[in-house]
C-alpha cells in the first residue's frame, strides 16, 4: 500500500478560516501602540491644559485689573465733579489749583498713574507730576579716566521716538473716545514702552462732561511674566513624560528587538536549530508575540529539516532496492542458458523498472506538493461534480479484469467545500488506485458522499470501500507512513511506491480535514474489505463570512 507525507508540516488552519485575532482590548490590536499613543497624548494634554489655564488666567487678571481701576476712577470722578473742584457758571470747568491736589492727597498705589484731561483733551493733572516721590535709579559706577563716552545710536533713538509717538497716539484716542461720554478700558503701550492696563471715564458735573480721568497700571508685563513662570511646571512635566516615554520605548521595544535580532543572527551563524528567549515569551504584547513566533518558526524549520533528512534517507534506501535487483538480474542474465529463465529475468527487470519509475514519479509529486498547496488560493469546489468526473474517467478507461468504480451521492444535493481541486483530485485518485490494487479481478470500488453531524467541524464525508483482504489492525495508522509497502500474499509487488497514502494525508490535513483507515466486517464477523474515510469542512453558506 501507499504511505505517509514527504515533509512534516504544522497543523494547518481549516480552509477559509481566519488567523486567530489578537485581543480587542488592545488599542488597534496593539498594547505597545496604545502605550505610545497614551504617552504622547498625555504630554500634549498637559501642555494644552496649561496653555488654556494660562490664557484664562491672563484674561481674568486683566479683566479684574480693569474692574479695580474702573472702580477707583469712578470714585475719583465723583469727587472731581463736586463744586469744590470746579469753577465757572454756567459752563463749569476744573479748578486747576484744587484738582491736582486731589490726585496728590489721594493715595495712588505703586505702579499706577492717574491723569486728568479737560474738555479739550489737555492734561490738567498728572499723579507722576504731583507726587512727592522722585523716580530714578542709582547711577552706574564711575568709569576710569580716559574711557570714551558711549555715543547714542541714531537708529535706537529713532525707534524710541516712534514708540513714544505711538503711545501718545493711543492715549489720545482713548481720551477722545471717553470725551464722547463712554468709559474706556484698554491695554495699550505706555510712553516707557511697557504695556499698561488703562481705564478712562468721563468726569460729569450733572450732565456736563468736564473732562476725562485716566487710571493706568503698568504691571501687565510683570503679571504675564509670572504667568509664564507658572506655565513652566506644565512644560517640565510634559518634558518628563516625553523622556519617560522615550525611555520606556527604548526598554520595552528597542532593546527586545535588538535581542531578537542578535538571537536570530546567532541561529544563522551557529547553525542552531532553535531560538529561545524565555523572558520575552512571557510578555503579552507584540514583542512577546514576535518572540513566540520566532521560536515556533525555528522549531518548525528544525522539524522540517529533520523530516527532509529522514525523507532523503528513506528515498535513498527505497531507490537502492530496485537498483540492486536490476543489477543482480543484469549480472545473472549472461549466465542464463534457457529461454524460459531469460524471459523470467527479463520480466523481473521490467517489473523493477516500473517500480523505480513509479517511485521516482511519486517522490517528485511529494516534493512539489508544498508548492502546489501554497500556490493556489482555496475556492468553493462542488465535490459531487469532482467525484463524478473522476469516477467517469476510471470507467471510461476500464480494462478487462480491472475493478469497477461507482459513486453514491445524494441526489439534488451538490456538496460544496473550500479547497484546491487539483490536490483534492489527487487524494481521491490515490485512494481509488490503492483500493483497486487490492480488489479481486472484476471487483468493485465503491465511493459514497454524504453529510452528517458526527463531527460538526468536518461534516462532509467521502468513503472508499473495496473488497480486498483488508488491513492488519496494527497497521491501520502505519499505512499512512511514507514508504509503507507491506502487501498480503498474492498481490502484485512493486506496483506501489509507498507514498500515495502519505500524500493523501498531507493534502487532506492541509484542507483542514482528516483521513482514517478501517476494516469492514462481513455477516460472519470476518473482514469484508478496507474502508478509507475522508472528512472535510463544508464551504460557508453564501453571504456568511467564514
Amino acid at each position: 500500500m501507499a504511505s505517509d507525507t514527504a515533509i512534516a508540516k504544522p497543523d494547518p488552519l481549516p480552509p477559509g478560516a481566519a488567523e486567530p485575532r489578537r485581543s480587542l482590548k488592545r488599542f488597534g490590536g496593539s498594547r505597545l501602540g496604545g502605550l505610545i499613543l497614551a504617552l504622547n497624548l498625555l504630554s500634549l494634554l498637559i501642555l494644552f491644559v496649561g496653555a488654556l489655564l494660562l490664557n484664562e488666567w491672563s484674561r481674568g487678571l486683566i479683566q479684574a485689573r480693569q474692574e479695580t481701576l474702573l472702580a477707583q476712577a469712578e470714585l475719583l470722578a465723583n469727587v472731581l465733579a463736586d463744586k469744590e473742584y470746579t469753577i465757572g457758571e454756567p459752563t463749569p470747568q476744573f479748578n486747576v489749583e484744587k484738582a491736582p491736589l486731589l490726585l496728590r492727597d489721594n493715595f495712588i498705589p505703586r505702579g499706577q498713574r492717574a491723569r486728568l484731561f479737560d474738555i479739550d483733551g489737555i492734561i490738567v493733572a498728572d499723579s507722576y507730576a504731583v507726587t512727592e516721590v522722585i523716580p530714578g535709579q542709582p547711577l552706574p559706577p564711575a568709569r576710569p579716566a580716559g574711557t570714551p563716552l558711549d555715543r547714542p545710536d541714531p537708529a535706537a533713538e529713532s525707534r524710541d521716538a516712534a514708540d513714544l509717538e505711538r503711545a501718545r497716539a493711543a492715549l489720545a484716542a482713548e481720551v477722545e473716545q471717553a470725551l464722547d461720554g463712554e468709559p474706556q478700558a484698554t491695554v495699550r503701550p505706555s510712553e516707557s514702552g511697557d504695556r499698561v492696563v488703562s481705564v478712562s471715564i468721563p468726569v460729569r458735573h450733572v450732565q456736563q462732561v468736564l473732562g476725562v480721568l485716566t487710571l493706568e497700571a503698568g504691571d501687565v508685563d510683570e503679571t504675564l511674566s509670572a504667568q509664564r513662570r507658572a506655565l513652566m511646571p506644565f512644560a517640565l512635566v510634559a518634558l518628563a513624560v516625553n523622556l519617560l516615554g522615550s525611555l520606556l520605548m527604548h526598554l520595552f521595544v528597542a532593546r527586545p528587538v535588538m535581542r531578537l535580532s542578535a538571537a536570530a543572527d546567532a541561529v544563522r551563524l551557529q547553525r542552531a536549530r532553535a531560538i529561545s528567549l524565555p523572558d520575552l515569551e512571557g510578555r503579552k504584547d507584540e514583542i512577546g508575540d514576535l518572540a513566540r513566533s520566532l521560536e515556533t518558526m525555528t522549531e518548525t524549520l528544525s522539524d522540517r529539516m529533520d523530516a527532509i533528512e529522514a525523507f532523503a534517507a528513506d528515498v535513498s534506501h527505497e531507490i537502492k532496492n530496485p537498483l540492486t535487483s536490476i543489477r543482480s538480474a543484469l549480472e545473472t542474465l549472461p549466465l542464463v542458458k534457457t529461454a524460459a529463465q531469460r524471459e523470467k529475468l527479463t520480466n523481473l527487470l521490467q517489473q523493477d523498472v516500473r517500480r523505480l519509475d513509479r517511485l521516482i514519479t511519486d517522490i517528485s509529486n511529494a516534493s512539489r506538493l508544498d508548492a502546489e498547496l501554497n500556490r493556489d488560493r482555496p475556492r468553493a469546489i462542488d465535490l459531487t461534480v469532482l467525484l463524478t468526473e473522476i469516477v467517469g474517467v476510471y470507467e471510461a478507461g476500464l480494462k478487462p479484469g480491472e475493478a469497477h468504480v461507482t459513486l453514491a451521492a445524494p441526489t439534488g444535493d451538490h456538496v460544496q467545500i473550500m479547497g484546491r481541486d487539483g490536490p483534492l483530485g489527487q487524494v481521491f485518485r490515490n485512494l481509488i488506485d490503492n483500493a483497486r490494487s487490492f480488489s479481486p479481478p472484476g471487483g468493485t470500488v465503491r465511493l459514497s458522499l454524504a453529510r452528517d453531524d458526527i463531527d460538526p467541524d468536518r461534516p462532509v464525508r467521502v468513503r472508499i470501500d473495496d473488497d480486498g483482504p483488508g488491513i492488519p489492525p496494527e497497521n491501520l495508522e502505519t499505512v499512512f507512513e511514507r514508504f509503507y509497502t507491506a502487501r498480503p500474499r498474492g498481490t502484485a509487488f512493486g506496483a506501489n511506491s509507498g507514498l500515495g497514502l502519505s500524500i493523501v494525508r498531507q493534502i487532506v490535513e492541509a484542507h483542514g480535514g482528516r483521513v482514517t483507515a478501517a476494516n469492514r466486517a462481513d455477516a460472519a464477523g470476518g473482514i469484508a474489505g478496507a474502508r478509507f474515510e475522508v472528512a472535510l469542512p463544508a464551504a460557508p453558506a453564501p453571504g456568511r463570512r467564514a
